[in-house]
């Protein structure tokens, strides 16, 4: 059985990499939003043309975008959504609610300092993990039935 794994949330560290790297040898294909900030902010203007009001610069792109973060969450098996230190990630959030209204199963991850705030998103979750290697180690345990160690 092999798992397709869309990693969501948090751009700014190497989580997606720790993941990708520590699940080498597992039948696991990831996908992921585009995670380059400029180009994912940018792209509906550069693509679709300029708009002078930043909220329709930052609505063309939310869209553009939306068509691969919808297409992602749906093909995928597994949806991981990380929560991270800095920002407020709303679309972090909504992406874990659109994955949880389409049944997908969820795993979420982000320290314990956003335990209250992501309670409700937790609980629509099958794993709350705080680390990388705790998300490898589900996909392990999915794919395997082995235990760590």
């Amino acid at each position: 059985m092999g798992l397709n794994v869309y990693l969501s949330g948090e751009i700014h560290t190497d989580w997606r990499e720790q993941i990708i790297d520590g699940a080498q040898g597992l039948d696991v294909s990831f996908n992921s939003p585009v995670t380059d900030h400029a180009a994912s902010d940018d792209c509906g203007v550069a693509i679709l043309g300029a708009e002078p009001n930043k909220y329709w610069h930052d609505h063309k792109g939310a869209m553009v975008n939306a068509i691969r973060t919808r297409k992602g969450i749906a093909d995928a098996d597994v949806v991981v959504v990380r929560f991270g230190d800095k920002y407020k990630q709303w679309n972090a959030a909504f992406d874990a609610g659109y994955a949880a209204a389409l049944g997908k199963s969820l795993i979420v991850l982000h320290g314990p300092d956003h335990q209250h705030a992501l309670k409700e998103v937790d609980a629509a979750a099958l794993a709350v993990a705080e680390e990388p290697a705790q998300v490898v180690e589900v996909l392990r345990y999915v794919l395997t039935g082995k235990l760590p160690g």
